[in-house]
C-alpha cells in the first residue's frame, strides 16, 4: 500500500512542526515555501523533501495549509491562502484531494475559496492550528482541535486525515463558519484575559498594593485563573485575531481591551 502523500504549504512556525509530525506518522511529506532561508532550514533540519518551486510539487492526496495571514489598515489580509488554493486548483485534478486549512482566516473564507478556485469540486476543511511553540510537548500538533467541512464528504475526509491517520483528536463543528470564528474567538478571549491583567496591575500602583500579591491571592480560586502582565500584549496571533473579530462586528469590550494594551504599554515606558 503506497504511502499518503501530503505537502504542508507554509513552512514556518506552524507548518515545520506539521511537517515533521506528518513525516513521524509515516506519511510521505513535501514542503513548500517563498522563502528560500526557510526551505533551506526544513531541508538541513527536517526529513522530508522541500521547495520554493511549486512546479516541483506533485499531485498530492492531501494540502495543508499553514501560510500566515496579516492585517491591514483596510482589514485582514488572507491574500497568502487565497494564493496558495489557486496554485492547488491550478495543478490539481483530483477531486478527491484533500485541501486542510489551518491558517487563520475569518468566517466566510472556506466556502469563498472552495466556490471561486476550486468550482466545487475538492474536499475542503478548516481545522485551525493550536500550536504554542513556548510549549509544544504540551501544546504542540496532536492536541484537541476543531473543525469545519463545507460538505459532509469533506468532513469524512478530514476526520479521517486528521483523526484516523494523524491520530490527533478533533472536535466537529455544525459549520465551517463556526470553525473560522473559534480560532479567532480563542485569541481574542485570552486578548481580554491579559488586558484585564494589564488593567488590574495599573490599578493596584495607582492604590499601592502589590499586583502579583494580589493575582496570587485571586489565582487560588478554582475557576480564576488571571495571567501575568508583562511587557504589553505582543507577537503576531493576538493583536492580529482580535481585530478580525472586530472587522466582523464591531465590539466596544473588545475596542476597550485594545485600549486598555495601548495605555498599559504608556504606563509601562514611564516606569522605568
Amino acid at each position: 500500500m503506497s504511502k499518503i502523500k501530503v505537502c504542508v504549504v507554509g513552512l514556518g512556525q506552524i507548518g515545520f512542526p506539521v511537517a515533521q509530525y506528518c513525516e513521524v506518522k509515516g506519511l510521505e511529506v513535501y514542503g513548500y515555501d517563498i522563502n528560500p532561508a526557510t526551505v533551506e532550514k526544513a531541508v538541513t533540519t527536517g526529513k522530508f523533501k522541500a521547495t520554493t518551486n511549486w512546479a516541483e510539487i506533485p499531485k498530492m492526496d492531501v494540502y495543508v495549509v499553514c501560510v500566515t495571514t496579516s492585517q491591514t489598515p483596510e482589514g485582514p489580509d488572507l491574500s497568502p491562502v487565497f494564493d496558495v488554493c489557486k496554485k492547488i486548483a491550478e495543478t490539481n485534478t483530483n477531486p478527491t484531494a484533500l485541501v486542510a486549512i489551518e491558517s487563520t482566516i475569518i468566517p466566510g473564507t472556506t466556502k469563498k475559496i472552495f466556490e471561486t478556485y476550486f468550482k466545487s469540486k475538492i474536499l475542503l476543511v478548516h481545522a485551525p492550528h493550536r500550536y504554542w511553540a513556548d510549549e509544544p510537548e504540551k501544546h504542540g500538533v496532536n492536541q484537541l482541535r476543531v473543525i469545519g467541512a463545507v460538505n459532509g464528504e469533506s468532513l469524512k475526509a478530514g476526520l479521517n486525515f486528521y483523526q484516523e491517520t494523524l491520530g490527533i483528536p478533533m472536535h466537529v463543528c455544525s459549520s465551517v463558519e463556526v470553525a473560522e470564528m473559534c480560532k479567532i474567538t480563542e485569541n481574542s478571549h485570552r486578548y481580554l484575559q491579559i488586558a484585564f491583567a494589564e488593567d488590574l496591575k495599573m490599578m493596584c500602583a495607582k492604590i499601592g498594593m502589590n499586583f502579583e500579591e494580589l493575582r496570587a491571592a485571586c489565582n487560588t480560586k478554582w475557576n480564576v485563573d488571571i495571567p501575568e502582565a508583562r511587557d504589553g500584549i505582543g507577537r503576531h496571533c493576538l493583536p492580529k485575531d482580535i481585530k478580525y473579530v472586530t472587522h466582523i462586528a464591531p465590539s466596544i469590550l473588545l475596542e476597550s481591551a485594545m485600549s486598555v494594551d495601548k495605555k498599559y504599554r504608556e504606563w509601562l515606558s514611564k516606569q522605568h
